[in-house]
């Protein structure tokens, strides 16, 4: 669906750019300091003792041969001792806020979640692999019904002119899905990196789609000349953003700006054409908007799992649903009037 990636490229920026001040409540309490600093110092929380607390950062162990490596889902992780120390204190330190009727607070910009099979934000994670598992039936129904279930021109090409700009669409989406589901699974540099380049990437073409298909752009020639731009603009904004600077304030008003002229484009053209599916384009254009109000009210995890940008994942999953319903009727109605034409 093209609405849920303007909300997450939009939700993205807003969540690390609050994420990127170091400094939460959480972690400035002096005594979730002063057990991370002791946890360091000696692997244990509490009774609690981690043996990844014997490997630095690369793996190899401090105090044993040099076989001794640290697992191997560890390493994928890159659950180190720091990570594990912060975690368990958080924990406790949770615990003992609650005692006192007190409710959660952040840690390092990042609600307190509850890690399942090490994964960091368990909800979030299984809410992205529905949106690909989404978005993959989406695409492979509108691959058949293109391939097998419309009429072809006698060049064996499909009537609708834009169906392989969807099928790329497809792909960019369930790369993008992807990636969000390896970011909240564990946040570390590599996979923030993807998670915001593959996001990005996306919605730079969203904006080039939507562009082609609500202006009726058909001649290969004058595609070039309206994509040239934007993805010279998009290919350097991610180089920028990965080997230059990662910029959350740049990042949010370039992602804003191409949301916001996608939503406008589609949902002016929808009325404007009278498309007669347009209630559908309307419903996901209104309620990727709705859904938003979910960041916008950002509240703890419930349960320490459940918070506002997990079920704002959750809303997704059916507007991903809607979304490509629409693009396959569409490319019916298309479909239908080009082959009157042609008969």
């Amino acid at each position: 669906m093209m609405i849920d990636r303007y909300s997450i490229a939009l939700f993205l920026v807003f969540s690390f750019l609050v994420g990127a001040l170091d400094a939460s409540a959480g972690d400035a309490d002096p005594l979730y300091r002063a057990c991370v600093a002791e946890c360091e110092k000696t692997g244990c929380v509490g009774g609690r003792c981690f043996p990844q607390c014997k490997f630095p950062s690369d793996g190899v162990a401090n105090d044993g041969p040099w076989y001794m490596q640290e697992p191997l889902y560890l390493k994928w992780k890159q659950w180190d001792c720091q990570s594990d120390c912060r975690y368990n204190c958080m924990v406790d330190r949770e615990k003992e806020r609650e005692a006192v009727g007190n409710g959660p607070v952040k840690y390092h910009g990042k609600w307190p979640f509850e890690r399942v099979f090490g994964i960091q934000e368990p909800a979030s994670v299984v809410f992205s692999a529905l949106n690909l598992a989404m978005h993959f039936h989406g695409w492979l129904s509108f691959f058949i019904l293109i391939s097998y279930n419309l009429p072809l021109r006698q060049s064996k090409k499909a009537y609708y002119e834009f169906a392989t700009l969807w099928h790329v669409y497809g792909l960019l989406s369930m790369n993008s899905w992807l990636w969000s589901a390896v970011f909240h699974s564990r946040d570390v540099d590599l996979t923030e990196k993807l998670d915001y380049s593959s996001a990005v990437a996306l919605l730079g073409y969203s904006l080039i789609l939507a562009i082609l298909r609500c202006f009726n752009v058909r001649v290969e020639a004058a595609r070039v000349m309206v994509a040239a731009p934007f993805l010279a603009f998009v290919t350097t904004h991610i180089l920028y953003l990965n080997f230059y600077a990662f910029d959350y304030g740049w990042n949010m008003k370039v992602c804003v700006v191409m949301g916001v002229a996608q939503l406008l484009i589609w949902a002016i053209w929808a009325g404007v054409t009278r498309h007669p599916y347009r209630w559908k384009c309307w419903v996901v254009v209104i309620g990727g908007g709705l859904a938003m109000l979910l960041e916008i009210y950002d509240f703890p995890p419930y349960q320490g799992f459940f918070d506002a940008h997990a079920i704002w994942h959750a809303t997704t999953i059916p507007l991903t649903y809607l979304w490509w319903s629409f693009i396959r009727d569409d490319a019916q109605f298309r479909t239908s009037i080009l082959h009157r034409k042609a008969d």
